[in-house]
């Protein structure tokens, strides 16, 4: 079947099958929040992002295979909820951006800065630091070898706009430039973005409208 990125909380995963990595997409918690399961088509190791909440649903949908890690997006409580269990579960390693591991009740084995490399089997996931939405928020880029790029932007960036910055110019003016410089500019338009809330989106889609989202503040 055809990948949507289309989820809802109680509703089946989609996954999106790529040639070297499978992407299992749910929605989880009272926040509609999204978690995604990577897993490795050459080793079967699996990776999971934000273990948000609703540890019951993301164990059954790790499954008997277990994870080898787990990588917070950002230190918002809504992104970790189930991380502790989780982990109790899995005794997989924990990976957070270097900047919000205080905020995270869950010890980070691995504290990680922009660039930093994390893999699951042998696929290469890319760390980037965006400052804004919190000081440490990470995005996880991946460069298909066989295809175009895909991103999980944590709540940097949304169809529609960069992530909340509460009214705070100079937050927004750091998250806007970080996601500009390190997400907009290196990539190309066919990047799938995968947020932490709500649908998909593809940079091509979103980059038309970064000058309104300039003007906006928001």
């Amino acid at each position: 079947m055809t990948y949507s990125g289309e989820v809802r909380v109680g509703g089946p995963a989609d996954v999106h099958e790529l040639k070297d990595l499978m992407i299992t997409k749910i929605a989880v918690g009272p926040m509609d929040n999204n978690a995604y399961l990577l897993r490795c088509r050459a080793t079967d190791e699996q990776l999971l992002i934000d273990a948000a909440a609703d540890a019951h649903t993301l164990l059954g949908t790790i499954g008997d295979d277990g994870i080898a890690s787990v990588v917070t997006t950002h230190r918002h409580a809504d992104h970790w909820q189930a991380l502790a269990e989780v982990v109790a579960a899995t005794r997989a390693r924990t990976y957070a951006g270097r900047d919000d591991v205080e905020g995270i009740p869950v010890p980070t084995d691995f504290p990680v800065g922009d660039g930093d490399a994390i893999s699951v089997g042998h696929v290469r996931l890319t760390a980037r630091h965006l400052v804004g939405h919190t000081p440490g928020s990470i995005a996880l880029v991946y460069d298909d070898p066989h295809g175009h790029p895909h991103v999980f932007t944590g709540d940097c960036l949304f169809p529609g706009g960069v992530g909340n910055t509460h009214h705070d110019k100079q937050a927004f003016a750091s998250l806007i430039h970080d996601v500009e410089t390190k997400i907009f500019e290196p990539l190309p338009d066919e990047t799938w973005v995968y947020p932490g809330h709500g649908n998909d989106t593809t940079l091509g889609a979103e980059r038309p409208h970064l000058p309104e989202w300039h003007a906006r503040g928001w």
